[in-house]
Formats: structure tokens, sequence, C-alpha cells
């Protein structure tokens, strides 16, 4: 039984195509390694999502839902598709929200970056919308987040912020206060986006981390 069947697990992934994902650890691992990781994250995350039954899951995708990656994806997780819209992160992120929440009570949304991301977290999250917050953000240590959650539709936290630098999370958070929206935020968390960050999903997450040298299955 899903504990929140009015709610959304929104998973938002790009397609392991080698040279377009994991682009800063390229460098490092090489195309198609990082490639092979990024399939490895999805498929990491999708499990976490769907065995934890707590909301429907949808699975967001880019560049398209029509991509064989994601079709193996519906059938072994039997996740509806679909397609991400917008030029930038937070467009899509906005869009997805904006979809989700005409038809559902509130929304987490999820990358693929964060294999410390556990059932907890999400389960924590799930709670607090439902009793009465507003919005729940999973802070990043490299200054963004990996997880935020809605019970309002609230555009302005996607516009007018720094995607691509450290300033993400301090931006969302002065945006949240301007909107009076009462949030909370889960413990800090790291994801997997740079070199530095590869010794330590060695040493945490070495299934994970074999990816990056093995093909997957």
């Amino acid at each position: 039984m899903i504990a929140h069947p009015d709610a959304a697990l929104l998973v938002f992934a790009k397609a392991p195509i080698p040279g377009a994902v994991k682009t800063r650890l390229i460098p490092t691992l090489g195309a198609e390694a990082a490639a092979r990781l990024q399939e490895r994250l999805v498929h990491h995350t999708l499990s976490l999502a769907t065995s934890a039954a707590l909301a429907p899951v949808e699975l967001w995708c880019a560049p398209a839902a029509e991509h064989p990656f994601f079709e193996q994806c519906h059938r072994r997780y039997d996740v509806p598709l679909r397609d991400q819209q917008g030029h930038h992160l937070g467009e899509r992120m906005a869009y997805a929200f904006a979809e989700t929440l005409k038809t559902r009570r509130y929304a987490l949304l999820i990358g693929t970056d964060c294999p410390q991301l556990s059932a907890g977290d999400l389960k924590l999250s799930f709670e607090l919308l439902a009793n009465g917050y507003r919005a729940v953000l999973g802070p990043a240590e490299d200054g963004g987040y990996v997880l935020v959650g809605l019970q309002t539709l609230a555009p302005s936290l996607f516009t007018d912020i720094g995607w691509e630098t450290d300033q993400v999370l301090t931006q969302t958070r002065e945006k949240l206060a301007a909107l009076h929206l009462r949030w909370f935020e889960l413990p800090t968390r790291w994801d997997v986006d740079r070199p530095a960050d590869l010794a330590r999903l060695k040493q945490e997450q070495p299934t994970l981390y074999a990816a990056c040298s093995a093909k997957t299955v």
C-alpha cells in the first residue's frame, strides 16, 4: 500500500549518453565510464523510489522519454515517463511541479546524483508536506539541493537562480522567506558531480563506484 496516494514522487533523470552526462567527471573517467555511472545512478534512484512505496513515482526524462534507456526503466520499474520541458533546470522543475500539482496535493522532486539519499529522507519529506509544511529542501554540500518538495505551486522559486553556481540553496532560501512559506530542511547530503566525489563514492557505495570501470547489466 502506498502511504501518500494523493502525492507524487518525481525523479528527474538524464539518459546515459556518453559525452552528455557527468561532464565534469569525463576528464577523470572518460565519457563511456561517466555514462555507465549515470546509468547505475538512475537505476539506484528508481529502485529506492519505487521500493519505498511512499507515493506514485514518475520518471521525468531528458532529452526525451522515447530514449531506449527510459523505455527500459519504464518496463523494469513500472513508472510512467514524462518529458522535461524548459530551457534550463529551473524551468523544467517549475513545469513538472505545475503539471503535478494540478492533480496532487503535494509533490517531491529528486535527481539521481545523490546516492546518500535514503528512504527515510523521502518518508520524512512526505510526512512534513502532509502535515503543514509548504516546502521541504534537501541541502547539498556543493551549495545546491538534492531534493525539493512543495505543497504549493511557487514558480518564483525557480526563476533568477544561479543554477550553475554554489548559490542555489541560498537564493532558494531567500525566495522561500520572501514568499512567507514555512519550510523544513533535511540534513545536508553530498552528490556525485565532481572528481573529488569519486573517492567518497568508492568508500560508501562501492557497487555504484564499480560502474565506472565495469559495464552495467
